[in-house]
């Protein structure tokens, strides 16, 4: 009988497996585990380089952490990205350079209380595509589905966003 466990960050339900989990993201090691296999296919296929960073992001903000201020940072940066790429249109390149400049007002970022939900879209999604095109499009629908879900945010992070 295969045990299931819910993440504590996504909520997303996968096989429970022992192991490490990220130190400040609050997940399971199941679904840290499944963010690894992401990886290494997008690290092993070039051609999956141009949505990389939006799977980062899109990982990053639905396992907010707690209100530590590695936390904070982390999901208000990776927040200011998505908004760059998906709001603004910026490329991979031109966001994160944009984004190595938002680090120098990082201090001022303030916890943003999660969501309820934190989008429909989760790594299983996005493990489960098959071929280039399918994970592309996953990775969109994944980044789609957690900026919407810190909607209520929106304005906050456009200010951060245009702050730097």
């Amino acid at each position: 009988m295969v045990i299931e466990t819910h993440c504590p960050g996504c909520g997303v339900l996968l096989p429970e497996v022992e192991g490490p989990s990220h130190r400040y993201m609050h997940s399971s090691p199941a679904c840290w585990q499944a963010f690894g296999q992401i990886l290494e296919r997008e690290y092993s296929r070039p051609e999956l380089f141009e949505v990389h960073r939006l799977c980062v992001d899109s990982y990053a903000v639905q396992h907010p952490g707690s209100t530590s201020r590695q936390a904070i940072q982390s999901v208000g940066l990776h927040l200011v990205r998505l908004c760059w790429f998906l709001e603004r249109g910026l490329s991979a390149t031109d966001a994160n350079d944009a984004l190595l400049n938002a680090t120098k007002h990082k201090a001022d970022m303030t916890w943003l209380k999660p969501p309820e939900s934190l989008g429909d879209v989760n790594v299983k999604v996005v493990l489960a595509a098959e071929g280039v095109e399918q994970h592309k499009a996953a990775v969109r629908a994944w980044a789609d589905s957690a900026w919407k879900a810190w909607s209520s945010h929106h304005d906050v992070i456009r200010r951060w966003a245009d702050t730097a």
